[in-house]
């Protein structure tokens, strides 16, 4: 999968506040994923991660689309902290599943238009 296969996915999670720039990403026979860092100090941090862990692990009881939105981080004793190490993955688990197929699902769900901090709940 080339770059252009990502690149309607990536530009729509730069919007969304807190996502930091770059957003990397790749795929392995069909098989991707995407990796990126959250400013956890912007006030709707953790409601970015509420509403990407809702749409992309748990959109339906039933029907649960085939993505995993995850956490990860080298050793924090070796590294240091959240602020520099924490990182976020999405990745598919079906290679039927394309990116592009994902934004329109976040693009639909989450708040609109999602650069606007006003639509975001922040209770």
């Amino acid at each position: 999968m080339d770059e252009r296969a990502f690149k309607t996915l990536t530009d729509f999670l730069e919007k969304i506040p807190s996502i930091q720039k770059p957003i990397s990403f790749g795929d392995t026979d069909g098989y991707w994923w995407l990796k990126f860092s959250l400013d956890i100090n912007h006030k709707l941090a953790w409601n970015v991660v509420q509403e990407l862990g809702f749409v992309i692990n748990y959109i339906s009881i039933d029907e649960r689309l085939p993505t995993v939105f995850y956490p990860v981080s080298p050793p924090p004793y070796m590294n240091g902290g959240p602020t520099d190490f924490l990182s976020w993955v999405i990745e598919t688990k079906n290679t039927d599943f394309k990116p592009g197929t994902l934004m329109k699902w976040l693009e639909g769900r989450l708040p609109n238009p999602v650069n606007d901090l006003e639509q975001w709940n922040e209770e």
